[in-house]
């Protein structure tokens, strides 16, 4: 048997591991390796798409009504682009703010006409809010009416049971009747 000069691996893929070693070690010590490749730049614009803006309506779902009265009056100075007119109608929308659903919807309508890109990418999201928006404000609207319609009926039966009492009382007032006397002759 003759005898190679390279000694036997004790493992397979052992060469990699001996390379990625003196890697790190000229890592370690500051040797001559090249940087890692930058990063893209993140473009950091307030026109998201429905993934930051599903993000926000989660932070609103944890805010107070003091924290979204604030978020309300940042968003009215911020200018009108279509991912800030969906914030704001969140915002207009949010059970625990001031809700004005009339002009949620407005703002909402204004971004589905729009044909700019950053409201394309917003349009199923302010469907969604458009259509759960009208229907809270259909529900809002159907509510008042059977809260009227119950004061009313409440004023009715009111007013009825004071007829029955009125009734009642001038039943006792009235004088009482003899009770019929039979005659002496009829037997039963």
């Amino acid at each position: 048997m003759t005898r190679t000069s390279n000694p036997p691996r004790a493992f397979p893929g052992a060469g990699r591991s001996r390379r990625c070693c003196r890697w790190l070690l000229a890592v370690l010590l500051g040797g001559p390796v090249p940087p890692p490749p930058a990063a893209p730049p993140v473009a950091v614009s307030d026109d998201a798409g429905p993934l930051s803006a599903l993000g926000y309506y989660q932070t609103l779902q944890r805010m107070t009504p003091a924290q979204i009265a604030r978020e309300r009056q940042v968003l009215a100075a911020l200018t009108p682009t279509p991912y800030t007119q969906v914030r704001i109608a969140m915002v207009l929308g949010h059970p625990r703010g001031q809700p004005d659903l009339a002009r949620a919807l407005t703002l909402l309508e204004a971004v589905l006409k729009s044909t700019d890109p950053g409201a394309v990418s917003l349009h199923p999201l302010a469907r969604l809010l458009a259509d759960n928006y009208g229907e809270r404000q259909k529900l809002e609207g159907q509510l008042e009416k059977q809260g009227q319609q119950l004061k009313e009926s409440q004023r009715k039966a009111i007013e009825l049971q004071e007829k029955i009492d009125g009734l009642a009382d001038i039943e006792r007032t009235l004088p009482q009747r003899p009770r019929a006397t039979r005659p002496a002759g009829v037997v039963r």
